[in-house]
């Protein structure tokens, strides 16, 4: 009997140690980028929506932009939906099972058009709550939709989609928090992380075939909104970027809608981040050659793709189109 207890409870050891070897795979900061598949439609194209800065329990017009997301999504027969992060305001979630993951995203993004896979990255807002809990699949669960890591690779097809952990970037976070607490586990040491996210970026982007390259993180690069430049990516993430020949940079954190065309590289940085809450009038000089929308209020934006193609399109609250910008992949040009 007692050499039975003895081998369960070395049996049950064992597999405490399982699955922590899992868990610290899945946050080490050593880890290499884990991919995800998304099949391109029948006939060869891609549609999806973006939206970045929106858990706010439906409120500031969280619910109005959620409705007409779920307008656009039919008409285009969307594939996917992107979020830009600050997905729960205003400190991420407490846990797994926190209300506000219903009340923020579940019971509000509910038309049958949005009933679609949903890739998410953190935003800073995210990273004052239980970040396990956002990366947990206990809320896949909940929601088949969520999906959720720090950095991840999307293939669909002609297109690859490199999600990148930005949060971790930006020195303030660290050095004067001042109220905020962070959560930092899976990311320390900062220094290791980002160098190792750095080179699995960078070695992902020179692997990939992809027709078309894009990025997505939460942090600013190029804006005339309220953060303006994150200089950290500036420096960092930028040179990867262009040399690589990525072709879009997205990301919200600035509670706009906003298109920068950068004259030094064939980048289009695409700022969504008008889920709900926007700052009217908190808008800085940018180059006009440069800056083809600002709007500094909610909505949302879409992109519809072909291997050749892709029209990128922002809107309002009502459904109002604000802006339209086609490139063409042979010529990296507007139209």
């Amino acid at each position: 009997m007692v050499s039975l207890l003895s081998a369960a409870k070395t049996v049950h050891i064992f597999l405490l140690l399982i699955n922590a070897w899992i868990w610290l795979s899945s946050v080490s900061c050593s880890a290499e980028l884990q991919h995800f598949q998304h099949q391109v439609k029948p006939d060869g194209s891609l549609s999806f929506l973006v939206v970045g800065d929106w858990g706010r329990k439906g409120r500031f017009n969280q619910s109005k932009v959620a409705f007409q997301m779920g307008l656009v999504g039919q008409k285009l027969d969307i594939d996917f939906v992107i979020s830009t992060g600050d997905n729960f305001y205003e400190d991420g979630l407490t846990g797994v099972d926190d209300p506000a993951f219903y009340k923020s995203f579940a019971s509000i993004y509910t038309a049958p058009s949005l009933q679609k896979q949903w890739y998410n990255v953190l935003g800073n807002h995210d990273y004052r709550g239980d970040v396990g809990a956002q990366l947990s699949h206990v809320l896949r669960e909940k929601d088949k939709r969520w999906l959720c890591l720090r950095s991840f690779i999307l293939e669909a097809g002609f297109a690859e989609f490199f999600f990148v952990d930005t949060t971790p970037f930006v020195d303030k976070y660290f050095t004067d928090p001042g109220d905020d607490t962070y959560d930092w586990k899976g990311v320390s040491p900062r220094k290791d992380y980002l160098s190792n996210l750095l080179e699995d970026v960078d070695a992902s982007l020179k692997k990939s075939k992809a027709a078309w390259k894009i990025v997505v993180g939460h942090h600013t690069i190029k804006s005339a909104g309220h953060h303006g430049v994150t200089e950290e990516l500036v420096q960092q993430l930028v040179p990867i970027l262009e040399e690589n020949s990525v072709d879009m940079y997205i990301n919200g954190h600035d509670h706009c809608l906003e298109h920068i065309s950068d004259s030094n590289s064939q980048i289009q940085y695409l700022t969504s981040g008008g889920g709900s809450k926007a700052w009217r009038g908190d808008e800085h000089w940018w180059d006009p050659e440069e800056l083809k929308l600002y709007y500094d209020g909610q909505g949302f934006m879409s992109m519809q793709m072909t291997r050749e193609k892709a029209h990128i399109t922002f809107y309002d609250i009502f459904g109002k189109i604000l802006h339209t910008w086609n490139i063409t992949k042979e010529l990296h040009s507007a139209a």
